[in-house]
């Protein structure tokens, strides 16, 4: 929504018997991940619980602007995104092929510990984005979310959505398409945006598409998968 980030409270149940390194190292991950934006843990609760269970609250500062939410995309506006897109869900891949780290370990990598482009979030608010969402669930379907809350559709060029080589190494290595990551896989967390079209965008951006009257969201040039995450499909 363009804060910078500034706080998170834990939420943590565990069970009695949970080696206590185990939650050493998932202090130091939290210590670590803030410290990359300036935040800090500010407190939380723990409990007993038979599973491990984790529930994070995020705080940010959004320096007297207005939240960018989802439902601001008007038709005329560029749509963008930063961050790595693809990456996370072909790292699955290959572990789920039985292949590791080897010979992608970039990709193995994403999948474990993505890189949100933390600083891009606040950078597209000052920039006027008109909606942003982060792809956490697959860029078609997060755009999507961006279309319905705007009442807009969304039409994404195939030839701009971005294919770095190891990504097209990996899917040819597996038989796969490397476009169906780019818009179906989600764990990377980048972030989709709309801004007007007269904005200059910097480099972390990279423009793939527009927003145009309508409804949903359409590839151009591809025939797009159905896909992304749905917690509560069938």
């Amino acid at each position: 929504m363009g804060a910078d980030p500034t706080a998170i409270f834990v939420g943590l149940g565990l069970p009695g018997d949970l080696p206590a390194e185990w939650l050493d190292g998932l202090t130091d991950g939290f210590g670590d991940e803030c410290a990359l934006v300036g935040a800090s843990v500010a407190g939380g609760d723990i409990a007993r619980s038979e599973k491990i269970v984790l529930g994070v609250t995020a705080l940010g500062d959004l320096g007297g602007r207005a939240p960018v939410t989802r439902a601001g995309a008007r038709p005329g506006n560029v749509v963008a995104v930063a961050g790595r897109l693809g990456h996370a869900a072909a790292g699955l891949a290959l572990f789920l092929a039985g292949r590791g780290d080897l010979p992608f370990p970039g990709l193995a990598a994403a999948h474990r510990r993505p890189e949100p482009p933390y600083a891009c979030g606040p950078g597209a608010a000052v920039l006027g984005a008109t909606a942003m969402a982060d792809v956490s669930d697959g860029l078609l379907q997060d755009a999507g979310h961006i279309a319905k809350a705007s009442g807009v559709r969304i039409e994404l060029e195939s030839r701009a959505l971005p294919v770095p080589e190891s990504l097209a190494e990996a899917a040819a290595e597996l038989g796969q398409d490397p476009l169906g990551w780019v818009l179906t896989g989600g764990e990377d967390h980048a972030l989709v945006a709309a801004f007007p079209p007269e904005t200059r965008l910097p480099p972390e951006w990279k423009i793939i598409g527009s927003v145009t009257e309508g409804e949903g969201v359409q590839v151009t040039g591809y025939e797009a998968p159905h896909g992304g995450w749905d917690h509560f499909r069938e």
